[in-house]
């Protein structure tokens, strides 16, 4: 019966201890969305690693944080950022509970896009080291987003192959 008890405790004190670093990247990932949405270029930079890598919408899009900053600054500068709200987010931890991955349903000006990552525990704060921003197409209209995308994208794709 002791054994029992132990096991449920640990089990217990796990859970929470789990939910309690959710929440914390909840609240992580919130803050970032509202600091760009509030036009606060350094708070929002400062939710992630040094060596952040965010990934956008359009296929070059794929930035090391540096060449992010340098890109988003002039949105920052007239104050035309982006205005990110959660509708749906999942949260999974690895077994050292130091990295933790994630994808989120968004409200977004491009309507409804998929957001997912990886953020990592530095020190007692939850950083986002990689985030990647996805446009979502509704099944029945995949056909028509392609008919959009293919003469800018058939170039590229053929750019890409070349390399």
């Amino acid at each position: 019966m002791k054994k029992l008890l132990l096991l449920l405790f640990f089990i217990t004190t796990f859970t929470n201890a789990q939910n309690a670093e959710k929440e914390k990247i909840n609240q992580v990932l919130n803050a970032w969305h509202k600091a760009a949405a509030d036009v606060k270029f350094e708070t929002y930079f400062d939710f992630m690693t040094d060596d952040a890598i965010f990934i956008g919408t359009d296929a070059t899009e794929n930035w090391v944080k540096p060449d992010f900053k340098i890109w988003a600054k002039p949105f920052f500068d007239k104050g035309t950022t982006w205005n990110f709200t959660t509708l749906e987010r999942h949260i999974f931890f690895d077994k050292s509970g130091k990295t933790a991955w994630f994808d989120e349903l968004l409200n977004t000006q491009m309507k409804i896009c998929r957001g997912s990552g990886v953020l990592v525990k530095v020190g007692k704060e939850w950083k986002i080291q990689h985030y990647v921003l996805s446009m979502t197409v509704p099944n029945d209209e995949v056909d028509a987003a392609i008919k959009i995308k293919a003469p800018i994208e058939d170039v590229l794709i053929e750019k890409l192959r070349k390399k």
